[in-house]
């Protein structure tokens, strides 16, 4: 059986505090006080490794879920916000092809243009608690406030800005004073910072861990009764080497017949010239063999992966779609920066793709 989607983690939220239109698929409960805390780039299989760093997250227990595809932040998150698979919401990766503006959309980088109602207009979780008269708060760093991605993704309700862990602590705390009924988002981006630069696993890494763990441990004591938080993240991560890297642009077999390259190096949105999908498909199987899955967008699409696909977006999708196996990365100068990091995430081996699902009821 297919655990549950990080899709169903907000709309189970929701459904807790009762906003109608909702199922509690997670089993939160009938709640007053909801919250959801998410761990940037925390996988199911690394926190099971390094478990002894965290104990109060292995304390609560819980299961893995599966986090969307691609493995990404931007994918991830639109699915969080907005209970949708990505064929739907159309966040379909680290970056994409936006044929609205004939050019290529970087979700983590976008501010105002395109204009995010634009790219995702439907309505938002957040949007629909806020509307029901649930106090509905998201606690996270400052910078991310006006951003394209949050506003297209996790609009609706209060935005309060936090900075470090005693922040974002007090943040919970003000969402829940004096509420009938709150729903509360906590995000936690650092994890996933130190990942991609050092590994996971690594010094930096597990001292990022630990503090992750006393971040959980002390929103879970400002949980009056009769509430619920989830622990989850947007993805997990693998470390990829030197030795697996293979450069788009250096080999002929995998640069010809290309109009851009986008994704990044674990899931790769390639679009080609008119006609050569095929052909690009079948040279990107024949060369990479058993280091990648490569299909083209219709095989994509069938597959299910990304849920239903609105007919409007279909063309956000890559007209090949190259999903890495093993460690292996396709890098390209398009996101060279990207293309030399240690961490990588974004496509469906089982460490990028669980997600922890740790429930505290009080």
């Amino acid at each position: 059986m297919t655990p549950p989607s990080l899709a169903e983690v907000g709309t189970s939220a929701a459904a807790s505090v009762g906003v109608p239109g909702y199922t509690d698929s997670l089993g939160l409960g009938e709640v007053q006080h909801v919250v959801i805390c998410l761990i940037d780039g925390l996988g199911w299989r690394s926190l099971i490794e390094f478990g002894a760093h965290a104990p109060a997250l292995i304390a609560i227990g819980g299961r893995p879920l599966h986090s969307v595809f691609p493995t990404t932040t931007p994918t991830a998150l639109g699915s969080l916000g907005t209970g949708l698979l990505p064929g739907t919401h159309g966040l379909v990766g680290a970056t994409f092809f936006l044929p609205e503006t004939q050019s290529v959309l970087a979700p983590l980088r976008w501010k105002t243009d395109p204009l995010p109602l634009m790219v995702q207009p439907e309505t938002t979780v957040f949007e629909r608690v806020a509307r029901h008269g649930v106090q509905m708060i998201t606690v996270a760093p400052a910078k991310y406030e006006f951003s394209g991605l949050t506003t297209a993704a996790l609009r609706g309700g209060t935005y309060r800005c936090a900075e470090d862990i005693a922040q974002r602590v007090s943040g919970l705390q003000a969402a829940i004073c004096g509420a009938k009924k709150s729903y509360t988002y906590v995000y936690w981006f650092e994890l996933d910072r130190i990942g991609h630069k050092f590994g996971v696993g690594s010094t930096p890494w597990v001292a990022g861990l630990v503090r992750a763990n006393v971040l959980v441990d002390q929103l879970s004591q400002q949980l009056p009764p009769n509430a619920a938080m989830i622990v989850t993240a947007d993805h997990g991560m693998i470390n990829c080497e030197v030795g697996d890297h293979i450069s788009i642009e250096q080999h002929q077999e995998l640069n010809s017949d290309l109009k851009l390259i986008a994704g990044e190096p674990r899931a790769r949105h390639l679009y080609t010239h008119p006609g050569a999908a095929e052909t690009v498909a079948h040279r990107w199987s024949q060369y990479l063999g058993s280091r990648a899955k490569v299909f083209t967008r219709d095989q994509i699409m069938e597959s299910g992966w990304l849920g239903p696909t609105d007919l409007e977006l279909v063309d956000r999708i890559g007209d090949v779609v190259c999903i890495a196996e093993g460690a292996t990365m396709l890098t390209s100068l398009v996101d060279a920066k990207t293309s030399s990091l240690i961490g990588q995430h974004g496509a469906l081996t089982p460490a990028e793709l669980e997600i922890p699902g740790l429930i505290i009821r009080t």
